[in-house]
């Protein structure tokens, strides 16, 4: 049985946008847990967009099962979630303009980056994972660099509303994932997933665990949160 990681930015989102002291993300990740999400996903942008350092010290002193933070491979960041010491931290890329997360990190181009973060942030006890494109070259790059943990992006497969262009990019998901299992490598999935998309993902028994928080959380405006996290715990289970 999959794994499932609620990520709850976008609670925090809704916050800053009116620069108000609600909802609160802590009281989310809560409720989530409740309903049964195996981890709590938080990203800690540069820019401080969503979640912020004071959500970061409190979830880390209040999340019951795990806190997984996504972060980018800068000093600051690296020195912010180090001195927190989440269960883990998965290293993405980040833009300062983009909407939400483009693509993978590509670790053969940063893997200075990436093996200089890993170490630093292994020696707080942190365990690291590492968001990529499902390509087998960036499989065997990360775990050449001792990464034990991968998050493919799923994007492209979720996106699209091209059911030849889905089928295709299932496919190189289940090739990635294969490739990543060989070589040991911890499986997850996630970006863009929703409740009438993720289910043929679900049903490759080598992903371990799903990181979802947009859909889960705009679904939650209608039904609630700890409705939206039943459901989207049994459709990965």
């Amino acid at each position: 049985m999959a794994l499932l990681g609620v990520n709850i930015d976008h609670v925090a989102t809704l916050r800053q946008a009116r620069g108000a002291v609600y909802p609160e993300p802590v009281i989310a990740a809560g409720i989530a847990e409740m309903a049964g999400a195996d981890q709590i996903t938080v990203h800690l942008r540069g820019d401080r967009r969503h979640i912020v350092d004071r959500d970061l010290r409190l979830l880390v002193d209040t999340v019951q099962t795990r806190l997984n933070v996504e972060l980018a491979a800068t000093d600051e960041m690296i020195e912010v979630v180090g001195g927190v010491a989440p269960q883990q931290a998965t290293l993405v890329p980040e833009r300062p303009d983009e909407i939400t997360t483009e693509g993978g990190l590509d670790v053969i181009r940063h893997a200075a980056e990436v093996e200089r973060a890993t170490g630093a942030l292994r020696e707080r006890g942190i365990a690291v994972s590492v968001f990529i494109d499902p390509e087998p070259a960036q499989v065997e790059r990360s775990s050449r660099l001792g990464l034990t943990h991968l998050e493919f992006n799923t994007a492209a497969y979720a996106e699209t509303r091209d059911e030849a262009v889905a089928a295709a990019e299932l496919d190189r998901l289940r090739v990635a994932i294969a490739a990543a299992r060989a070589e040991g490598l911890h499986v997850a999935a996630g970006h863009g997933l929703h409740y009438h998309n993720v289910q043929p993902l679900a049903a490759e028994p080598e992903v371990e665990e799903f990181n979802i928080g947009h859909a889960i959380v705009a679904r939650a405006v209608f039904s609630g949160l700890a409705d939206a996290v039943r459901e989207m715990k049994r459709l990965v289970g």
